[in-house]
């Protein structure tokens, strides 16, 4: 064996070796669960006792006919279809404007932004509810400005709940994906900016026609990461509306949630929480299947 295939051999070994820990720890914290969480939507458990009865597909067509199910269903997607492009946007904008060099004090405009996406959602979601309530700063402002004559209830009103969340949510985690478009942004070499300056582009015409056009490759990551998270959100709306009013702001997770383990329905059933994760997530992959493909074709198209 020659000197070069041993040092592949060990560098493939090295890289294995690496990557074991990660391997385990997902098949024990994300593969075991998945699995479990799947034999558990064929039965009719409630997770409180040890007793158990396979139901096989009787939770799923159950599902087909539950409105409040589908209903959530409706409002994870309505929930990602208006946050994902305000996500995108005011992310970018930021991200742009604290990556010119000119402007001074960027660490620290850049660290305002981002606490609060380490700040605890479920503080977040409290003290949001007090300044966004009928008797709140929001609605001082707005009553003795005049621009309005009585109070909004912006979380309890089925027509405003779930876009007052969706601006709070995007206010609380737009600095992660700012942090994604700053990484993509330092890609670009500084002397395409100088060159813009020289033909006397302008800031805003050379973000649409020379960076973002570079950046679609790392456009199609973020958007992708983006969906998917909006997808999966909880936290906010657990804290913030608990799903209400009246169903207005109920995502898949909250749903899933209130069947497994809340007690205003009545005894908990794991197993149907399990089925309607489960029909969930198969959703999920496959809007995911779908936005893989348009991500390489924004590469194909950006390279």
């Amino acid at each position: 064996m020659t000197l070069t295939a041993r040092k592949k051999i060990r560098l493939t070994s090295l890289c294995w070796a690496f990557m074991v820990p990660t391997v385990v720890s997902y098949l024990v914290f994300q593969g075991i669960p998945i699995l479990t969480g799947i034999y558990y939507s064929f039965l009719d458990w409630s997770g409180l006792s040890s007793r158990t009865v396979f139901a096989g597909l009787a939770n799923y067509r159950e599902l087909l006919g539950d409105q409040v199910f589908w209903n959530s269903v409706k409002n994870s997607f309505i929930y990602t279809f208006q946050a994902v492009p305000l996500f995108l946007v005011v992310s970018l904008t930021f991200a742009y404007i604290l990556n010119m060099e000119a402007l001074r004090g960027r660490v620290v405009f850049r660290t305002f932004l981002f606490i609060p996406v380490i700040t605890t959602a479920s503080i977040i979601g409290i003290v949001m509810v007090f300044i966004w309530g009928s008797t709140g700063p929001v609605n001082t402002v707005l009553l003795k400005t005049g621009i309005v004559n009585e109070g909004i209830r912006w979380l309890g009103d089925a027509k405003t709940a779930m876009t007052t969340v969706v601006f709070i949510s995007v206010w609380k985690d737009m600095g992660t994906y700012m942090i994604y478009w700053l990484a993509g942004l330092s890609s670009i070499p500084q002397d395409v900016y100088e060159a813009a300056d020289v033909d006397g582009a302008g800031r805003v015409r050379t973000l649409f026609q020379i960076v973002l056009p570079m950046m679609l490759p790392i456009a199609g990551t973020i958007t992708l990461l983006n969906i998917i998270n909006s997808l999966k959100v909880f936290d906010i709306i657990k804290t913030m509306t608990n799903g209400g009013p009246y169903y207005a702001t109920d995502v898949i997770a909250t749903f899933v949630y209130r069947a497994a383990f809340a007690s205003e329905i009545g005894m908990p059933r794991m197993g149907y929480a399990s089925a309607a994760a489960f029909a969930f997530g198969i959703i999920v992959i496959a809007v995911t299947l779908g936005l893989q493909w348009l991500k390489r074709f924004f590469e194909k198209f950006g390279g």
